[in-house]
């Protein structure tokens, strides 16, 4: 006899491609930090879908929001104007210390947009030749999967078997200063990094590093994008990972959180000066601003001007770390790295690989994922309680302190 969730993964299996590999879970509904399966066993959301969710599941401020803009208008296209888009773009702007937005609806096609505006930017402002423009990025980074954004990834999964690759691009340590300064040059349009990188493993860099970033691209008249996709919007403790360091780029990419794990919604903030270089007919999108998702992001920024979520994320961070930590004391967990509600964990290979760790949590009722093969990824949404955060830990305790083989 199987399962229901057996029968139901088996069906996915057999009319899906299989470009992902998810824990055995079937989610039939969610509210706050909780899931419940389709056979009514419950969860505890560890990953709130790598940050699309950091309002929590069902928050009904955003559902209400898009319940009601269901009932006006939800699609016009960019072919005319809709009464949300004008609001959209200046309180979005407004919240970034930014003056235009270019919206669109993935985080991969931000990250696009970004850098065809860095190149645009770089040919007709500052004058390199044509077909010539540079774009700086960092080892290990992940921006996304289309074929120009893993053209400068260098995690071989992403990229194997998808060339030929796009060009125009460096890559550099991350973190590293020195090679960041040796890398731009004459023809370097862009710095692109994520002031923490998500997918390498929650990667911190060095104190000072994005300072220093600023103070070269600055110096050198180089555009600093900070893609703030997963580290942005109250994830780390503040609204942008690049405050902690008093950074403010030329350019944030969003996505994620900004459509509250409603509808997709993402895009590029910057100066008037660096946007200001489109031109109709050169770049864009159908639902890109479209009315549903504008009536979602404003509540979104709504919500994030209160401050409360950056503060429980920065209060609940801080005791996540703290009890992290001492898991690195039982030699279970090599290293912890993060800000705010957002950490790497590294396990020791003799208690099991990344995979096996998030699959023995998920029995005990924790949904977490793994990442490079031994780290695991710690990211509730901002709604959870220290409570719940709390028994999420215990089971990860206790799922490190018994021996792998008699939990098989």
């Amino acid at each position: 006899m199987t399962t229901a969730t057996e029968r139901n993964i088996a069906a996915a299996e057999e009319h899906s491609a299989h470009n992902y590999h998810p824990l055995p879970v079937v989610v039939a509904t969610a509210e706050g930090a909780w899931m419940t399966d389709i056979e009514g066993r419950r969860y505890l959301d560890m990953l709130a879908g790598y940050s699309a969710l950091n309002f929590g599941h069902g928050n009904r401020r955003l559902v209400d929001a898009a319940k009601r803009q269901l009932d006006r208008v939800t699609l016009t296209s960019r072919a005319f104007h809709h009464d949300l888009f004008a609001r959209f773009g200046a309180e979005l702007a407004e919240l970034c210390g930014m003056e235009m937005i270019l919206p669109m609806n993935t985080g991969a096609e931000a990250i696009e947009t970004a850098v065809k505006t860095a190149r645009k930017w770089g040919y007709r402002v500052k004058g390199v030749p044509d077909g010539r423009a540079k774009i700086v990025v960092a080892e290990n980074n992940f921006h996304g999967r289309t074929t120009t954004i893993i053209s400068f990834s260098t995690d071989p999964e992403a990229r194997a078997d998808h060339g030929p690759y796009t060009p125009g691009f460096e890559i550099v340590p991350y973190g590293d200063l020195a090679a960041m300064e040796a890398a731009i040059d004459e023809h370097t349009v862009a710095v692109l990094l994520e002031p923490i990188q998500g997918e390498a493993g929650v990667l911190v860099p060095p104190p000072g590093y994005l300072a220093g970033v600023r103070r070269l691209t600055t110096e050198r008249n180089v555009l600093f994008i900070a893609d703030e996709i997963q580290s942005g919007l109250g994830r780390t403790g503040r609204t942008f990972a690049c405050e902690h360091e008093g950074v403010v780029p030329d350019m944030y990419v969003l996505g994620k959180a900004l459509g509250g794990g409603v509808v997709p919604v993402s895009a590029v903030v910057s100066s008037r000066a660096v946007l200001g270089v489109h031109r109709p007919g050169e770049h864009g999108s159908t639902f890109g601003g479209n009315p549903l998702a504008c009536a979602v992001a404003l509540e979104v920024i709504a919500i994030l001007r209160t401050g409360e979520y950056q503060a429980r994320a920065a209060d609940l961070g801080d005791h996540l770390h703290h009890q992290l930590t001492l898991l690195t004391g039982t030699g279970a967990v090599t290293a912890v790295r993060g800000r705010g509600l957002w950490a790497g964990v590294d396990i020791a290979p003799e208690h099991g690989t990344g995979r096996e760790i998030s699959e023995r949590l998920m029995e005990r009722g924790v949904l977490v994922k793994d990442t490079h093969g031994t780290t695991i990824r710690i990211a509730p949404p901002l709604v959870i309680t220290k409570e719940d955060l709390d028994w999420g830990l215990d089971q990860l305790r206790a799922v490190l302190t018994t021996p792998a083989a008699s939990a098989a």
